[in-house]
Parts: C-alpha cells; sequence; structure tokens
C-alpha cells in the first residue's frame, strides 16, 4: 500500500467485492480469513459500512451486500443497457417476441432493457421500468434458479400467465457477471413456449454476459 492511498478504504471496498461475488454472504471470521486481517478490524470495516447502507446483516450474523449499493447500481443500468441491445434485438427479431434484460432491485424484478419485434403483427406490451415480484414471471425465476445454483439447464425458466394473462414467457440468467443479478428473456402472447426459443433465450443471456464481463 503506497502513501497515497487509504488501506481502510481499500479493505472497505475489498469486502464489499468479496461479498458481491457470493450470494449466501460471509461471516466475520470468513472475512477475517479472507482479508488476512482481526476480526476486530472487520467488525469496524462492516460497522462504517453498514451506516452507509452498503452492507447488511442477516438474521444469522451474516454480512451481505446492501441496498446502498444497489442505489448507486442504478447510475450503471445505462451502460448494462448499452451492453445488451445488440443480443435484445437479434433475439427479439429470431423469435418474434418481444425481448427484455431484467435486473434485481431489492426484492423486485426490474425491466431495464426492452426491444420489441419488427416485423410481427402484434407482441406483448412490455416497458423499460416494469416492475414485479422475484417469484413471479420468467425473469425472476430465472434469477432465483441462479442464486440457488440451479443451473443445469442454464437455468431457463419458463411460465405462462403469471404477469399477464395469456402470456408466455422463457428467461436465462446472466452467468459469471460479478455484482450484476440479471436474465435475459422474452414475453410472447402463447399458450406455450415453443421448443426452440428456449435455447436461443439461453444463448443471448449468454451473450450479454460475456459483454459484460
Amino acid at each position: 500500500m503506497t502513501a497515497e492511498t487509504s488501506q481502510t478504504l481499500d479493505r472497505g471496498l475489498r469486502v464489499l467485492k468479496l461479498l458481491a461475488d457470493t450470494d449466501h454472504g460471509l461471516t466475520v471470521t470468513e472475512l477475517s480469513n479472507k482479508l488476512g486481517v482481526n476480526r476486530t478490524v472487520v467488525y469496524r470495516l462492516l460497522a462504517t459500512l453498514e451506516q452507509h447502507a452498503l452492507v447488511r446483516r442477516d438474521i444469522g450474523g451474516r454480512a451481505r451486500v446492501g441496498l446502498g449499493v444497489l442505489r448507486l447500481g442504478r447510475q450503471v443500468h445505462p451502460l448494462v443497457r448499452e451492453a445488451a441491445l445488440p443480443a435484445l434485438r437479434s433475439l427479439a427479431e429470431d423469435v418474434g417476441a418481444t425481448a427484455h434484460l431484467t435486473l434485481v432491485d431489492g426484492t423486485e424484478a426490474l425491466a431495464v432493457a426492452v426491444v420489441e419485434p419488427t416485423w410481427t403483427d402484434y407482441h406483448v406490451a412490455y416497458r423499460a421500468g416494469f416492475r414485479h415480484p422475484l417469484d413471479r414471471g420468467a425473469a425472476g425465476r430465472a434469477i432465483l434458479k441462479a442464486r440457488q445454483g440451479r443451473t443445469q439447464d442454464a437455468g431457463l425458466a419458463l411460465t405462462h400467465g403469471e404477469l399477464e394473462a395469456g402470456a408466455s414467457g422463457a428467461a436465462a440468467p446472466l452467468l459469471g457477471v460479478s455484482g450484476i443479478e440479471g436474465s435475459v428473456g422474452v414475453v410472447m402472447l402463447t399458450d406455450t413456449v415453443s421448443e426452440r426459443v428456449g435455447p436461443r433465450v439461453v444463448d443471448a443471456a449468454r451473450e450479454v454476459s460475456e459483454a459484460l464481463r
């Protein structure tokens, strides 16, 4: 550490990075071991970060990223949106359905980018800024599957009628992107999702993940 940098700030940022890379939070002991500092230092770092809502403790005492980080993260949405648009445009045109990028915002799923197909007679009206609970709709369910490590099928989630009567959805989570929880999906006015749509959605989610790494 050079004289021009702050050791305490560096440690605090390292704590945030460690917490961002885990879905289950970390204990004080785990953080102490990973940082190579004693528990007293970790307690002080966490207390300061908690004051700014950048870290929170769950019932079991494990430290997790706080909502303050999510508020800061909203400033990243335009950059994430720009990176995702090429893959979303291609997906929407290929399957003839509205494609979207959805990110976690607190306990909700937030659509941050939406692309509609240009050649279909009708499609689902879906807008950036649309919110829904994480446990409803394909976009949120795909994110939850990734949180739970259920990614044998690339985390693909299929739903029907959960957010809009008569509409079906397919979504796959962003994988391997540090600090970002999200999914790429499509929504369409059909009773079921055709077999070719699922793999195409997975491919698009992979493209976006690679663009964000």
